[in-house]
């Protein structure tokens, strides 16, 4: 299963969403910080989990003006792989394949002046996307349920620290 598949049905897991009602938990929740769910995918993604099984729709009579929705709730199949997903992804470290990583494997090959800069220019990147994943905290406040809150502290912490390692290995590369 795939991320984006497991982020909405963990979504349809918590309680019954239309496509729609989905885009507007994942865009309050901060989503797109950790998870590639793009908006245009969402009814994609919704249409896969219904044809594996995972999930079923009922209609949904009008409410007001518009036609009626689509209402997206688990299966039991649903219900049970999404719990396995769930937990497989807290149990198990991926390994990132990182296009820095491929970067400092090059260092040796680049001169120490172009490597300081681009050290420096990742670090201001690095930050630009910590004051990004900040506001997007602060914009939620505090209506973010407990795990999502997690979430932006583990993407801050982690980038807190990827910073401190860069800093520290720019002093050891100026050396």
């Amino acid at each position: 299963m795939t991320n984006a598949e497991l982020a909405i049905l963990s979504l349809i897991a918590e309680k019954p969403h239309h496509g729609y009602e989905i885009e507007q938990v994942i865009d309050a929740r901060g989503m797109r910080e950790w998870t590639e769910v793009g908006f245009s995918s969402i009814y994609y993604i919704l249409k896969k989990l219904q044809d594996k099984g995972l999930i079923q729709s009922r209609p949904e009579p009008p409410k007001g003006r518009g036609p009626g929705r689509k209402v997206y709730r688990l299966t039991p199949a649903g219900q049970a792989a999404w719990r396995r997903a769930a937990l497989s992804a807290l149990a198990n470290p991926e390994r990132a394949y990182s296009p820095f990583q491929v970067g400092l494997a090059n260092l040796p090959q680049i001169p120490e002046q172009d490597a300081v800069q681009a050290l420096q220019e990742y670090s201001q990147r690095l930050r630009d996307r910590r004051d990004h994943v900040h506001a997007r905290l602060n914009q939620a406040g505090d209506t973010l349920p407990f795990h999502a809150a997690a979430m932006f502290d583990l993407s801050l912490t982690l980038i807190g620290a990827e910073l401190a390692w860069v800093r520290r290995f720019v002093r050891k590369l100026s050396e």
